[in-house]
């Protein structure tokens, strides 16, 4: 009875191993991963004023959900506000989106850095829009301070107070999503079937939001990585230094 006993546990042990194998494996690898530049490769875009376009409650002027200081771009938002639209299913948001490039082909690259105040939870703060069969074709949520891709998949935890780098590289035509978090590859993920894409990011109430919810961001970026036969990529690269920052 009692090697019965031994013999059983033995197993039962042998089984939680490789059962909690692969967890081990992913943890061991993201803390021996060295952070990278995600940005190599890359050409950096034209960004001004015209390319934000504010995303709030329909009934409020920007300014009361959203403010740009000292190159701090501050997203706000209550869940007692309005959609974007009147009618509109959607929850309350204050978002800015990228336009001026808008995309369906190529390698596309965001880059920013976040900043996420505790008590701020249930959250979208950054997304690629569009896709066939979805919305999206990629979501940063925060709940709990716990940085995720959509809920699946948990990027970076304890983010809360801090600023964080985020990079998103999306390969629109291999489909796939690359994101790093302060320069270390968290998650890369086949996309929601192509179609015609941009960039979103500030603070989007998700499920289970809080009251008030609430994001800063910085250093924000759209980067392309020249195609071959780009005869626009030099001229891209040549205008780039040129580019006001102040609205970045």
């Amino acid at each position: 009875m009692g090697a019965a006993l031994v013999f059983m546990s033995i197993e039962l042990l042998n089984l939680l191993f490789l059962l909690l194998l692969p967890l081990m494996v992913h943890h061991a690898v993201a803390a021996g991963s060295k952070p990278l530049d995600p940005i190599q490769g890359f050409v950096e875009v034209p960004l001004s004023n015209s390319n934000f376009h504010n995303l709030k409650p329909y009934d409020l002027p920007a300014s009361k959900r959203y403010s740009f200081k000292n190159g701090v771009h501050d997203f706000w938002v209550y869940s007692t506000d309005n959609p974007l639209a009147n009618g509109s299913p959607t929850h309350p948001r204050s978002e800015l989106r990228i336009e001026g490039y808008y995309y369906n082909t190529g390698v596309w690259q965001f880059e920013g850095y976040a900043y996420v105040p505790s008590g701020t939870s249930g959250v979208c703060i950054m997304q690629v829009f569009g896709a066939k069969t979805h919305a999206t074709t990629l979501m940063l949520k925060v709940n709990n301070g716990t940085l995720t891709y959509y809920l699946s998949n948990v990027l970076e935890e304890n983010i809360y107070d801090r600023w964080f780098r985020v990079n998103v590289i999306h390969d629109a035509d291999t489909a796939v999503t690359r994101t790093f978090i302060d320069g270390i590859l968290r998650h890369e993920a086949p996309h929601r079937q192509n179609a015609t894409h941009h960039f979103q990011f500030g603070v989007y109430q998700q499920e289970n939001a809080s009251f008030y919810a609430k994001s800063r961001w910085k250093g924000i970026r759209i980067l392309k990585r020249p195609d071959e036969d780009d005869d626009n990529s030099q001229k891209v690269a040549s205008k780039k230094n040129n580019t006001s920052r102040k609205f970045l």
